[in-house]
């Protein structure tokens, strides 16, 4: 498992690296062949309004009343003609309203209904001026960056004098943000590509996390075993060698050395029980079936028991406990005994972790809806890797080849369970090399106003 782990990792991470850039690479060609379209379209708008302004012009450049001729020299009075026969621009002949009336059709049946659009007209093909223009044609003329701009020359064709006189003029056409209208145009598609992505992101997340729990797994596992191996061993091998001693006839006649031997059968035998007991109390607690039997209970009395059993595992190692028990309220609605095991729980945890002389101090204070426990010791302390893990079951800390204490890694997460059957919290504090700190809230039992 540990081999291959990487392996899975670095395939699975390439396949989606190598997915999300061919998807971002399909986008942006999707994107760039929208833009093509959009920009072919808007041409064959401008050649349709462009050649129906260049159509009008030329019926009105075709009129010539006055037979003018087509060459030569013109006579004053023809020229006085010629400057009153001047045919009209396209500002002239038609207004802004309905230059936009001609757009909007030629948009829509481009399959363009809902773009918008500014337009301009220019009697200038230097585009020096505008004769007539839309409402925002100036502001949109001037953000080049985000708008698209086309330019149509409505050119009349050459043919007598008079069409001569018509001026070259230019139609132009801006399509505000065209690259909002792509992207619109793209919307579902985008939308898809990136809710497949996600997914695909999501299932990598999901079989990334799954192995390292089973990477975990494997490791409580093996830790478990050999835990229950060390704990069944030496009460195994005791009672062997007891057995042994008994078979020896000289035992055999001693009574008192018989006596002897059978307690400690007797010892090991209860001490191998209590470990089945506690694996068979944590696959209770993995089904949720912890039955609690509720009652109305003084922690403060529940402490001092605890405590009290403690006393001589203290004095074989020097220790002291100090108790400050401050809480102007104690009374919990709790399962005596399930509570108790968890201030024991934490006590033999504080014991065992110790270095040198054992000092624990357990103190209590109250608040107006809750109780607050605090257990602080001087043992061994914990990593930041470790007090993220101290609840989980069949989790200990690993202190090289060194087992110098005993158990199966279930106290805590016992501790976790009460504490959050009896909808408390519980947090760890811990410094290496400078002890542990637990802190627990309950909330406390409301007593009903005609009991006061």
């Amino acid at each position: 498992m540990k081999k291959i782990f990487p392996v899975i990792f670095i395939l699975i991470s390439l396949s989606l690296v190598g997915i999300i850039y061919i998807q971002i690479n399909w986008i942006f060609t999707m994107v760039e062949n929208k833009e093509e379209e959009l920009h072919h379209k808007l041409i064959d708008v401008m050649n349709d309004v462009g050649q129906e302004l260049i159509e009008q012009k030329e019926v009105t450049s075709s009129f010539n009343p006055l037979n003018l001729r087509p060459g030569g020299e013109w006579s004053p009075t023809e020229k006085f003609m010629r400057e009153l026969m001047h045919p009209p621009t396209v500002a002239e002949k038609f207004t802004a309203n309905e230059i936009e009336d001609k757009l909007r059709k030629a948009f829509n049946h481009r399959g363009l209904k809902d773009t918008k659009f500014e337009f301009g007209v220019s009697a200038d093909v230097n585009l020096l001026t505008y004769e007539i223009r839309s409402k925002n044609f100036l502001n949109a003329l001037e953000d080049s960056a985000h708008n698209w701009r086309e330019i149509y020359i409505l050119q009349v064709s050459g043919g007598n004098e008079i069409s001569d006189l018509v001026p070259a003029e230019t139609l132009s056409v801006i399509v505000p943000n065209y690259r909002t209208i792509v992207v619109k145009q793209m919307y579902l598609k985008i939308a898809g590509v990136i809710f497949f992505t996600l997914m695909i992101i999501t299932a990598f997340y999901i079989t990334v996390r799954t192995l390292v729990k089973q990477k975990k797994l494997s490791e409580i596992k093996n830790d478990f075993i050999n835990n229950m191996t060390h704990e069944f061993k030496t009460p195994l091998a005791t009672i062997s060698l007891a057995v042994d001693a008994l078979r020896n006839e000289k035992v055999a006649q001693d009574k008192e050395k018989s006596n002897y031997f059978s307690s400690i059968i007797k010892e090991e035998n209860k001490r191998m029980n209590k470990q089945v007991e506690t694996i068979l109390q944590a696959a209770l607690l993995e089904k949720q079936e912890l039955q609690l039997n509720l009652q109305p209970i003084h922690v403060h009395q529940i402490i001092q028991d605890v405590l009290d059993n403690f006393q001589l595992q203290l004095q074989d190692q020097n220790g002291k406990a100090d108790l400050q028990l401050n809480a102007r309220n104690d009374l919990l609605e709790a399962d005596e005994v399930h509570f108790t095991n968890l201030i024991s729980n934490l006590m033999d945890n504080a014991v065992k972790y110790s270095k040198g002389n054992v000092y624990i101090k357990l103190t209590t204070h109250s608040t107006n809806k809750n109780l607050v426990i605090r257990l602080e010791d001087n043992g061994i302390g914990m990593s930041k890797e470790t007090q993220r893990r101290i609840f989980e079951k069949f989790y200990r800390a690993h202190t090289g080849n060194i087992h110098n204490v005993k158990g199966f890694g279930l106290g805590l997460s016992y501790v976790k369970t009460v504490v959050d059957a009896h909808h408390g919290k519980i947090k760890v504090d811990s410094v290496v090399g400078k002890g542990t700190t637990f802190t627990m809230e309950f909330p406390l039992k409301t007593v009903s106003s005609d009991k006061l």
